[in-house]
C-alpha cells in the first residue's frame, strides 16, 4: 500500500499539503503563548505544529478515493483515529428529498484514548410515517472489558522485552514511508516561507487546511 502512495513532489506539496504553527490561545484549560513565543524556540522558526495532506492510493481497490489526514500539537483535544466515510446515499426512497439529504454512513475506528469503533448510519423511525433519523452503534474497549487497554508505547515496550515484534514495522516498510515523506519534505524546503500560516491555540487547525479539502465538497470531522 505504501508504495502505491501517489507521490506528492515540487509544487504539489502546495497543492496537497498545509503546515501551520499554533499561536496564542488556551488549549486543554490553560493558557499557551504561541509556539515561536515558547522558551527556547526561535522568533522565526519555521517548525510546523500542524500538518494537513490529502492523499491517494493508486491501486485498484483505493483508484479515485481521497484519503486526507491531519495531525498537530495544541488542538483542543487528544485524539487517534481513523474515519471511513462511505459513498452518499442516492437521492431515493427515504433520501429522495434533495432539499434535505440524508448524510453517508461513517465508521469511526478510535486508537486513542478510548479505543473502540463506532457506525453512524441511517434508521427509519418507529412508527408508520417514513422518518429517519442518524444512529450510532458504539463499541468502546473499556466498557465491554471492565478496563482500559495499555498504552501503545506500554504494549511495545513490554513486545520488546518478550522479544515479540508483530506490532513493529518491518524495514522495507518504514523505507516506502520515507521514500514518500521525502519528496514532501523537500518540497517545503524549496517552496517554503518564512513565516506559515497560523491557527490559534486550543482551535482544531488553520484556515488553510478547510481549504485543502472544501474543493471536494468536504469538512473536517468534529471530535
Amino acid at each position: 500500500m505504501l508504495r502505491c502512495l501517489r507521490p506528492i513532489a515540487g509544487q504539489d506539496v502546495e497543492r496537497f499539503t498545509v503546515r501551520a504553527q499554533y499561536s496564542p490561545g488556551k488549549a486543554h484549560g490553560q493558557e499557551v503563548p504561541g509556539y515561536r513565543r515558547e522558551p527556547g524556540i526561535s522568533p522565526d522558526s519555521t517548525t510546523e505544529t500542524y500538518v494537513a495532506l490529502k492523499a491517494y492510493i493508486e491501486d485498484w481497490r483505493w483508484a479515485g478515493v481521497p484519503f486526507y489526514l491531519r495531525t498537530g500539537k495544541a488542538l483542543p483535544k487528544r485524539a487517534s483515529e481513523v474515519a471511513v466515510q462511505f459513498r452518499d446515499i442516492p437521492q431515493i426512497l427515504f433520501n429522495a428529498n434533495p432539499a434535505m439529504p440524508q448524510a453517508p454512513n461513517v465508521l469511526t475506528l478510535r486508537i486513542q484514548p478510548e479505543e473502540g469503533l463506532s457506525l453512524r448510519i441511517i434508521s427509519k423511525l418507529p412508527g408508520s410515517r417514513a422518518h429517519t433519523h442518524p444512529v450510532e452503534m458504539n463499541f468502546k474497549y473499556g466498557d465491554a472489558f471492565g478496563a482500559p487497554s495499555p498504552e501503545a508505547y506500554e504494549r511495545l515496550l513490554l513486545d520488546v522485552m518478550a522479544g515479540d515484534a508483530s506490532l513493529f514495522m518491518r524495514r522495507d516498510a518504514v523505507e516506502a514511508s520515507w521514500a514518500w515523506i521525502t519528496p514532501i519534505l523537500e518540497g517545503w524546503q524549496t517552496h517554503g516561507t518564512k513565516w506559515l500560516p497560523e491557527y490559534a491555540a486550543g482551535t482544531w487547525g488553520p484556515v488553510e487546511a478547510d481549504k485543502l479539502i472544501q474543493p471536494d465538497g468536504r469538512q473536517w470531522r468534529t471530535l
